[in-house]
C-alpha cells in the first residue's frame, strides 16, 4: 500500500528523517510510536505532502507520488487525521463532513452512510458548531471528516491525545472495524500503549528520526518499550 525509501527531511539544518525506509501492506493497521519530537508527525506529514521531502521515493500503491502536491494526495486515497484534530470551528458539524467530499472522485453530494454508522452523535449535532463539541467528539468528527474522501489509507496522528477514556475505547473500536471490516489500511501514531496494543497488528518504533525497530505487535518486548518508549 505504502513504500518509502531512504526518505531524508530538514528543517532549516536539522536532519529530522534520515533514511527512513518503510512498506505499509494492504488491510493492516500499524500503529508509529517513540518519545516526544522523534519524527513521527514529520513522517505522516511527509505522506500527506504537507512538508516536502529532502530526498527519497514515496509509493502509494505502486504509484509515485513524491511530488504529488498535497491537495491531490487526497484524491488518490490518503485520508489524514492530524494531531489536535483542525476541524472549522465556526462551521457546522455538517459543514466540515462536506468539505471532505471534494477529495472524492466518484462524483457523490451526500455524506457516506457509514460515517454516521460509526460515530451516531454527529448525526444528532449536524447544525452545531465544531468548536462547540467536546475534544472527543471534535476527534469524532476530524475522523468522520477523513473517511468522507473515501481513502484506501487513513493516518492518524495521536487520535486518543487529550480524549476521555469512554470516547478512547469507541474510537479504538472504530480503527478496528474500519480496519478489519471495511478493509481500510491503517497508519497511525500513538503514544497510549494499551491501546497500542489493542488495535494494532504490527508496530514500527522512531527514535532520533530513524526506523529502529519493526514487526508484528506481540513482538513488541518489554526491553524494546524501556528503550525507545518509556520516558
Amino acid at each position: 500500500m505504502i513504500s518509502i525509501s531512504s526518505l531524508n527531511q530538514y528543517y532549516g539544518s536539522s536532519h529530522t528523517l534520515k533514511d527512513v525506509s518503510l512498506t505499509i501492506d494492504p488491510g493492516t493497521c500499524t500503529v508509529l510510536m517513540g518519545r516526544n519530537g522523534v519524527g513521527k508527525t514529520t513522517l505522516l506529514q511527509c505522506l500527506t505532502g504537507l512538508l516536502p521531502i529532502r530526498s527519497g521515493t514515496l509509493l502509494l500503491a505502486d504509484q509515485d507520488i513524491t511530488r504529488v502536491p498535497v491537495e491531490k494526495r487526497a484524491t488518490l486515497g490518503i485520508g489524514y487525521v492530524p494531531q489536535g484534530r483542525q476541524i472549522f470551528p465556526l462551521l457546522s458539524v455538517e459543514e466540515n463532513l462536506l468539505i471532505g467530499l471534494r477529495a472524492r472522485t466518484d462524483g457523490l453530494t451526500t455524506i457516506p452512510d457509514l460515517v454516521y454508522e460509526l460515530f451516531p452523535v454527529l448525526a444528532q449535532m449536524l447544525k452545531r458548531r465544531g468548536g462547540d463539541l467536546s475534544g472527543g467528539q471534535q476527534q469524532q468528527l476530524a475522523i468522520g471528516r477523513a473517511l468522507v474522501t473515501q481513502p484506501d489509507i487513513l493516518l492518524l496522528d495521536e487520535p486518543t491525545e487529550g480524549i476521555q477514556p469512554n470516547i478512547v475505547h469507541d474510537i479504538g473500536t472504530v480503527i478496528q472495524t474500519l480496519n478489519k471490516e471495511v478493509g481500510l489500511t491503517v497508519l497511525l501514531v500513538e503514544q497510549k500503549l494499551p491501546f497500542a496494543r489493542r488495535v494494532g497488528e504490527n508496530f514500527l518504533l522512531m527514535d532520533r528520526g530513524q526506523i529502529v525497530s519493526s514487526g508484528a505487535m506481540p513482538t513488541l518486548s518489554e526491553e524494546l518499550v524501556r528503550r525507545y518508549l518509556t520516558v
